[in-house]
């Protein structure tokens, strides 16, 4: 072997000679009036779907709020290893009641492959759909936020010491966690194929439609009662270490809501779309019963100041808010807010209501604060 290509000899003196210059194939060099021919990019070509603006071209900005979205999300920096989980122990082995470990078991069986599903579905159908690279920048820390959600579940099972192959395998073989996974996957089949034409105004509308679900219902709102069960816990001073994770989680993933909700709303001024009321209600009506059919399983048994009842209740008051967010009509009108004490408990700092207030600020790692 030439000597000037060897990288075993790291202790061997340098040799003063000069290697020789490699010769250059001048038929793989660009052509230089290829290049000139290259029109400027105008930031109002910018779309957040079917653009025609380079790609690859991120500023001037058509949608700053997208970047500012970027920023705050890496300001809310995180591992699940910061926290401790020793208490957590003790309490899952000789303090919870059956009902409760039943109840905790089982929504960390749901989050641990919905978080999975939504990485996915970011990753393969809405992230390479949008023709904005600021939308997409956002995009690709969210599938980041998504896999740090899964490591954080899988930290949980591990320091509890739970059967692993167990609990991640009850999405597959209890109906009522299987129905809300195989209903998330219906509607989102589809439009993550990488051939579906969105120049074509029903798959378009099917995409909106999609992501409604996606960002206003999968996160907005079967995420929040997802966590709800172990915040129900966490106020009585029962496993406060995963709780607390939830908490960074739900910093998180109403970051992904209101991002979600942003799209929409200026999507469909974009494209001059509205989605169709019938297609809402059949979503939300499917959402609920996936929805109220979970709430039975995993609270077949009420925990103390948590039943199933008001998990689905508390469900339709948060649908009502999200849709009031997006600008559609309230699919519960008159739902209330069974649960009062929820919006303040999932706030880390508790200095402001997380749901209904824009996080202006954050810091990095466990010193994160509110403005």
């Amino acid at each position: 072997m030439n000597a000037a290509f060897r990288f075993d000899d790291w202790d061997s003196p340098a040799s003063p000679a000069r290697p020789p210059v490699p010769t250059v194939n001048r038929d793989f060099l660009p052509k230089m009036e290829s290049l000139a021919a290259l029109a400027p990019i105008n930031a109002a070509d910018k779309r957040i779907v079917n653009g025609k603006a380079d790609i690859n071209q991120l500023a001037p900005f058509k949608y700053p709020w997208a970047w500012e979205f970027f920023l705050k999300a890496n300001r809310n920096h995180w591992t699940p290893l910061e926290i401790g989980m020793a208490q957590d122990v003790h309490d899952y082995h000789h303090k919870l009641s059956a009902a409760e470990r039943h109840v905790f078991e089982n929504v960390l069986a749901y989050l641990t492959t919905s978080d999975i599903l939504a990485m996915r579905n970011i990753g393969l159908a809405v992230m390479e759909k949008m023709s904005a690279p600021e939308l997409q920048i956002y995009q690709a820390r969210q599938v980041y936020e998504e896999a740090l959600h899964t490591w954080t579940y899988q930290h949980c099972i591990e320091s509890l010491g739970l059967d692993q192959q167990e609990i991640y395998n009850r999405y597959r073989v209890v109906p009522e966690i299987h129905g809300k996974i195989a209903f998330a996957n219906r509607r989102l089949e589809r439009v993550m194929r990488a051939d579906f034409d969105l120049e074509d105004r029903a798959n378009l509308h099917e995409f909106a439609l999609s992501y409604f679900f996606f960002a206003v219902i999968f996160e907005g709102c079967w995420f929040y009662n997802g966590f709800t069960p172990v915040f129900a816990l966490q106020r009585r001073g029962l496993m406060k270490g995963a709780a607390e994770q939830l908490q960074y989680i739900m910093r998180d993933e109403v970051l992904h809501c209101a991002f979600g909700i942003r799209v929409i709303r200026e999507l469909l001024i974009e494209e001059n779309l509205t989605l169709d009321p019938a297609a809402l209600r059949q979503l939300w009506d499917e959402a609920e019963a996936a929805e109220t059919a979970y709430a039975g399983y995993i609270l077949k048994e009420p925990i103390l100041g948590y039943n199933a009842e008001l998990h689905v209740a508390q469900f339709r008051f948060i649908a009502n808010r999200r849709a009031r967010q997006v600008g559609v009509a309230e699919p519960f009108p008159g739902a209330e807010n069974v649960l009062p004490w929820l919006d303040e408990q999932a706030n880390l700092r508790k200095e402001k209501n997380f749901f209904e207030t824009r996080v202006t600020e954050y810091q990095t790692g466990g010193a994160l604060a509110w403005e």
